[in-house]
């Protein structure tokens, strides 16, 4: 009897070890939640180190799932740059939402990064990066700490972020609920978005950088010519299924252009912004000696006014 009782105790004792170590791994592999306030995460993805800022409202509930906008710098910034350009901590603090500010690549780790949109820009491009790739890899690593909902993950961006953001419209539509791409069209050799997808487009009709007509701009920095605002917005029209004839109602120097009827609610609208250049409206211009932006429009309210109107089906 008393072999058993110690064969028993000692069967117990190896028990309690086991499920004690498989705790320990189990807590060691579990990230810290995400709370209110900025972190800077890193991973590697691609044999590449990558990271990216994220800005938390002061009212996240980590029992509600929350939305998730993706906010890419322009080519030539950072992170830092494109959250002071923006301003969308402050929309995400009224409104709710977590904002992520990602990093591209480049020759330097913290400045001069660029995306690679297809046929722009810079490092990126030429190194042929797989940034779609670091978008499902970064938002992964995300939802490993915050409550996402998983159907109001949206993207946007200024000039190369712009391009970046319709890349992730015709490669991630299984991800991406919505775009607001700012000051540049689309720049890929083809798009197949796998559903119609959401599109809402901002650009100056004297924009020097990527011309409102399209081509090579006079003030370009990159030498590739972009195509007209009017053929990226045509694609999405006729992708989405949308009305051919727009509404368009014009303010000060604002105009508007919607195209409604569009298959899955997936509206396509443009804010022509006249007489301005490449600036982010209603922000900081994107570096020293920039365009100054309007302020007869704030960008990133509207944008998010429109994501918070187009969840992923």
């Amino acid at each position: 009897m008393n072999r058993r009782v110690f064969l028993l105790f000692l069967l117990c004792g190896l028990w309690l070890t086991g499920c004690g170590r498989l705790a320990a791994r189990q807590a060691a592999r579990t990230p810290a939640a995400l709370s209110p306030g900025d972190v800077t995460r890193t991973l590697t993805h691609a044999g590449r180190e990558r990271s990216y800022i994220v800005h938390v409202p002061p009212g996240y509930d980590p029992a509600r799932a929350t939305p998730v906008v993706l906010v890419f710098h322009g080519g030539g910034g950072y992170a830092e740059n494109a959250r002071t350009m923006t301003g969308f901590d402050a929309v995400a603090d009224a409104e709710g939402f977590i904002v992520v500010y990602p990093n591209g690549t480049g020759r330097r780790s913290d400045r001069l990064l660029t995306w690679n949109g297809g046929r722009c820009c810079g490092y990126a491009m030429e190194q042929n990066v797989d940034d779609v790739g670091f978008v499902r890899a970064l938002l992964a690593d995300l939802e490993a700490i915050a409550n996402v909902d998983a159907r109001r993950i949206y993207a946007t961006g200024m000039s190369n972020g712009a391009i970046m953001s319709y890349r992730l419209a015709c490669e991630l539509a299984d991800v991406i609920a919505a775009i607001g791409p700012v000051a540049a069209t689309q720049n890929l050799d083809a798009c197949t978005p796998s559903r119609p997808v959401p599109v809402l487009h901002i650009h100056g009709d004297a924009d020097k950088h990527a011309p409102y007509a399209g081509g090579v701009g006079a003030e370009s920095l990159v030498g590739i010519p972009f195509e007209p605002v009017e053929t990226t917005i045509e694609f999405w029209v006729g992708h989405n299924g949308c009305a051919s004839t727009p509404q368009v109602t014009q303010n000060g120097s604002i105009r508007h252009t919607v195209y409604n009827g569009c298959q899955q609610d997936a509206a396509v609208e443009l804010y022509t912004v006249v007489g301005s250049g490449h600036a982010w409206p209603g922000g900081q211009p994107g570096w020293k000696g920039g365009d100054v932006p309007t302020t007869e429009l704030n960008a990133s309210q509207v944008i998010w006014d429109f994501f918070a109107a187009h969840p992923h089906p």
